[in-house]
């Protein structure tokens, strides 16, 4: 049965989460290289590779000092240990890949990166190219830079949307355990593995527990929000356990390992999931009962007549939330004017825009092209 799910597969980004990597020494040389083997034979199995890795935080956080799980410490000094552990843990994959012949290529990201289109068209570009080339693309946070207003918040949700930017058919999520259990297993030696989800409903949430690890910043909760992500856009999500030498290869043979959700039946379109998923909003419009009839039972995009009033500053471009006259968001868009532009020609007709701006950008406030219906909380944003 996984045999046939992954047949359809040509593009995959794995996720290494640094729990699989490194210990409390630092990165563990022969599992890198363990996984990297995997990779050559998956790649001349016809496979296109795009990895997501953590470990560089873990992989220089001794030379610091830092002990204590990464929640407990301070971003400069994880800033500090990024910085110098980043190129051991570039040096490591690159080492590893060289034994088979193969070349690897550094991307660092911050979600600013990805959430400016230009920038994020250019990115895709990149890792395009580096693939047409037969180069592996390691992607990592950009730590040593990033700040709590532009950060992913984890790996996990960058592997989902790196999934989305490449457009791959695969999510593959190598953790420290064999996947989503129906109760921690750490505390409950009668729990049982999960070994496929259709849909990712309350309930299958609600196992997934809060707790991360000693050298992640994520738990499995991170890892279904991801695999949340990347089943909207149509790739399937595996999560498997990445200590055992070779599970990677194992997947692929078709074994029944780890758990596996399965691909949106409707998935989003790209550009759709991206304003859904990276862009992050910057305000918020209230409309009033006609406008908010409009656009959730007509499908009509938003103009400036049925907007009530706006919270937050933004600029043109920017991702804003839509809500009700009570303040339910129910979704969330790109906007074509600023917010200084805005409370000029809030409740005015189109036909009044460019006398009022002196210049017009469009008659709608937020094109039904550039808008996602949902909540923050069904999006998981932060």
């Amino acid at each position: 049965m996984r045999t046939i799910l992954l047949a359809h597969v040509k593009r995959v980004v794995i996720k290494i989460g640094s729990g699989v990597i490194s210990d409390n020494d630092g990165l563990d040389l022969d599992r890198i290289a363990t996984l990297c083997e995997d990779v050559h034979k998956l790649r001349q199995r016809g496979y296109e590779i795009i990895l997501v890795s953590s470990g560089a935080v873990a992989a220089g956080r001794a030379d610091l000092g830092i002990t204590g799980k990464p929640h407990t410490i301070s971003l400069p000094l994880k800033q500090a240990a990024a910085a110098i552990g980043q190129s051991r843990l570039m040096r490591a994959y690159k080492d590893a890949l060289q034994q088979h012949g193969l070349k690897a290529a550094q991307i660092l990201l911050t979600r600013d990166d990805l959430a400016n289109r230009r920038r994020y068209l250019n990115a895709r570009n990149t890792l395009m190219t580096l693939l047409e080339f037969g180069i592996v693309p390691i992607i990592n946070e950009n730590d040593t830079v990033v700040v709590d207003e532009i950060r992913f918040g984890d790996n996990d949700n960058l592997s989902a949307m790196a999934t989305n930017l490449v457009e791959a058919q695969l999510l593959v999520i190598l953790s420290d355990v064999d996947g989503l259990y129906n109760s921690d297993p750490r505390r409950n030696p009668l729990a049982e593995l999960i070994s496929e989800v259709e849909r990712l409903t309350p309930e299958i949430e609600a196992m997934a527990g809060t707790e991360a690890t000693m050298l992640g910043t994520g738990g499995m909760v991170t890892k279904l929000k991801a695999a949340k992500r990347a089943t909207l856009f149509g790739a399937g999500t595996a999560i498997i356990n990445g200590r055992t030498p070779h599970n990677l290869l194992y997947l692929f043979d078709g074994h029944e390992l780890g758990t596996y959700f399965l691909p949106a039946r409707d998935p989003m379109a790209a550009r759709k999931h991206w304003i859904a998923f990276t862009k992050k909003p910057k305000g918020k419009l209230i409309l009033d009962d006609g406008a908010y009839k409009a656009v959730v039972e007509r499908g009509k995009s938003l103009l400036p007549s049925g907007i009530h009033r706006l919270d937050g500053s933004f600029e043109r471009g920017d991702a804003v939330r839509l809500c009700d006259l009570n303040g339910n968001e129910f979704a969330k868009g790109v906007t074509n004017y600023t917010s200084a532009e805005l409370t000029r020609i809030i409740g005015k007709k189109t036909t009044e825009i460019e006398s009022i701006l002196g210049y017009k950008y469009g008659d709608e406030i937020i094109h039904r092209d550039n808008m996602v219906m949902g909540t923050g909380k069904e999006y998981n944003d932060q």
